[in-house]
């Protein structure tokens, strides 16, 4: 099992050795990427070990504090009583309002217009992405940056990414240039999945930034499918117009 955690108080690549010699030398710590830029560590272990256990060992070697950066995921998951549907409840309330509120525009069009769903699915998706990603801004940055390939190297593109999907469900709604808002989706989307199957193809036990930091969702196939939908529909519509 590999999980994320935060680590305050490193100032140098002396101080990420001091945590890393530390963590391994607690016996199922397999592999530790401490990073001080971004002041996380990455502990692949093979029992769970509990925050306070390495918390003691990294004390060792300095004033330093780790803390869980995943949400307390892997507490979540290991949890029995959480039923999948329990767990994933949010979201799939979310896409049926979106899924139900679109097909009853287009039922009272007289006509149902495949291309005209997608844009009014796609405006939905990302408003209401978007609204609980700013409900905290701060909260999803620093979830996103645990598993994005670019908010892992730039912490502000967390931030831009929240108003990127705002300013996409408004394209969306307005019918904006239907290229320019259509290929943006994909290349936006496009990066965005990579860093998702790197977690879940690992088997990282993470929280899914996808609702931001209100609901604490694990990452799964559920954010694989909901962010390949929106990869789909806009390589659809950018080859309708090719």
């Amino acid at each position: 099992m590999t999980h994320t955690y935060n680590i305050t108080g490193m100032t140098c690549g002396s101080c990420v050795a001091k945590v890393k010699s530390e963590l391994f030398k607690l016996g199922d710590v397999s592999a530790a990427e401490v990073q001080l830029q971004s002041s996380q560590a990455t502990i692949s272990m093979q029992k769970h070990i509990p925050v306070a256990d390495l918390q003691a060992a990294i004390g060792k070697a300095g004033n330093y504090t780790i803390s869980a950066a995943d949400g307390g995921m892997y507490e979540m998951a290991a949890d029995e009583k959480t039923s999948w549907l329990a767990t994933y409840k949010p979201i799939l309330l979310i896409a049926a309002y979106i899924t139900g509120t679109s097909l009853l525009v287009e039922a009272t069009m007289g006509d149902f217009d495949w291309e005209r769903w997608m844009q009014n699915f796609m405006a939905g998706f990302f408003l209401v992405f978007s609204f609980f990603k700013l409900l905290d801004l701060k909260g999803f940055a620093e979830s996103y940056s645990t598993y994005d390939i670019i908010a892992k190297r730039w912490s502000g593109w967390g931030y831009a990414y929240a108003f990127i999907e705002l300013l996409l469900g408004i394209a969306y709604l307005v019918r904006f240039d239907p290229m320019i808002t259509s290929l943006v989706t994909f290349l936006v989307m496009g990066v965005s999945i990579i860093g998702v199957l790197q977690s879940v193809l690992n088997k990282r036990k993470i929280r899914c930034a996808c609702l931001g930091a209100v609901f604490n969702l694990p990452m799964s196939t559920i954010t694989i499918i909901e962010d390949a939908l929106m990869i789909v529909m806009s390589a659809v519509m950018l080859l309708k117009m090719i």
